[in-house]
This record gives C-alpha cells, sequence and structure tokens, in this order.
C-alpha cells in the first residue's frame, strides 16, 4: 500500500512557478516591474509548463529538477529544467531593500581566498558575464571541498552539470534586460549587484 501511495505521488508531481519575495516593482529601476512581467511571468512560467508537459511517461518523472538538469542528456527535457533552476535561483537571489552590498561569513571568506577580495571578484564575475557569447548564464558555484569557481554556462545550462553547487547566478539571455538597457549588457550587470539578496545566497553555500 505505502509503495502505491510514493508512486501515485511521484507520478502526479508537478513543477510550480516560485514564488517572488517581492512585488514586481521592487527591483525598479534595476529590472523593471515590465520586465518581471514578462521574464518571470511569461518566460519561466513558459519553460515550467514545458517541464510539466515533458516529463511525464519519462525515467524522469518523478525526479527533481536538480536531478534531471544534472543527468539528463542535452534537449528539450534538459532544456526546460535548467531554465527552470536557473530561473529560480535568478530571482529568488534578489530584494528591493538590501541591507548589505557584499556577502559575510563562510562565503567572504572563500572568495576572500580565491580572489584576494570581494572587489576583484566582482571584477572577475562581471567580466565572465559580459563576455559570455551569445545566450547563457554566469555562475559563481562551489564544489565539495569548498572552493569557488566562476563559470560561463551556454543556454539553458548549470554548474550541476559538473558537480558544482550553483550559489549566484547573472542571466545574459537578452530578454532579461533588453526593455530596460537594450544592448548595454555591461551596464544591466553593473546595476545587477545593488539589488542581491546575499543572505539567501550566503544560505546556498551549505
Amino acid at each position: 500500500m505505502e509503495t502505491l501511495l510514493l508512486s501515485l505521488i511521484f507520478t502526479i508531481m508537478t513543477y510550480d512557478m516560485p514564488k517572488l519575495p517581492y512585488s514586481n516593482n521592487a527591483l525598479e529601476p534595476i529590472i523593471s516591474e515590465q520586465t518581471i512581467n514578462f521574464h518571470y511571468g511569461k518566460h519561466l512560467q513558459t519553460y515550467v509548463t514545458n517541464l510539466n508537459n515533458l516529463v511525464p511517461g519519462t525515467e524522469y518523472e518523478g525526479k527533481s529538477v536538480e536531478d534531471i538538469v544534472a543527468t539528463a542528456p542535452d534537449g528539450p527535457i534538459f532544456n526546460n529544467a535548467g531554465q527552470v533552476l536557473n530561473h529560480t535561483l535568478y530571482f529568488l537571489q534578489f530584494t528591493g531593500t538590501p541591507k548589505r552590498h557584499e556577502p559575510s561569513g563562510k562565503l567572504a571568506e572563500a572568495i576572500n581566498k580565491e580572489w584576494g577580495n570581494f572587489e576583484n571578484f566582482k571584477k572577475e564575475f562581471t567580466a565572465a558575464s559580459v563576455s559570455l557569447f551569445g545566450s547563457g548564464w554566469a555562475w559563481l558555484s562551489i564544489d565539495s571541498a569548498g572552493k569557488l569557481h566562476i563559470t560561463k554556462e551556454p543556454n539553458g545550462s548549470n554548474p550541476l552539470r559538473n558537480g558544482l553547487k550553483p550559489l549566484l547566478g547573472f542571466d545574459v539571455w537578452e530578454h532579461s534586460y533588453y526593455l530596460d538597457y537594450q544592448n548595454r549588457r555591461a551596464d544591466h550587470i553593473a546595476a545587477l549587484w545593488s539589488i542581491i539578496d546575499w543572505n539567501v545566497v550566503e544560505k546556498r553555500v551549505d
């Protein structure tokens, strides 16, 4: 009976939109309400809907988004799962009322160990974000030994593919900034630093 119940739970498992911890206009002028309405309300919703339609009847039914991203081959299921995970991490890392503009604790120590100081890290991460060709993501991740890495991931990929745990991600697909910045990707990236909720990012380290 218990096995049957578990089977039914997995069968009806669906992937949901993350609930924003702020209003749609809370990140203005860095990210406008219009961009949130399109980027979160339409783009992310499409990925969530697609994933829910693609997974039933496959070997990934009942698996978490993280498991799918880590193990699925390139293709529609991976692409949509990757973007669901990426965008969930992305939207939840921001706040309209940041209490501080750099990390503390374990994350700050790891950043200082790897790059010397936070400003050096910002320069490296910004450079990765600006220089990524085409569409994709720049990520700060941590490995099992506690070492930090900056990676550039094409399209909907994620550091989980290489055994890394994603902590902070910047979306450089044009739909994430074009309504507000047109082709000025560098200006958009520079502005994002002022709305990061470092409490959220730090909790991802553990």
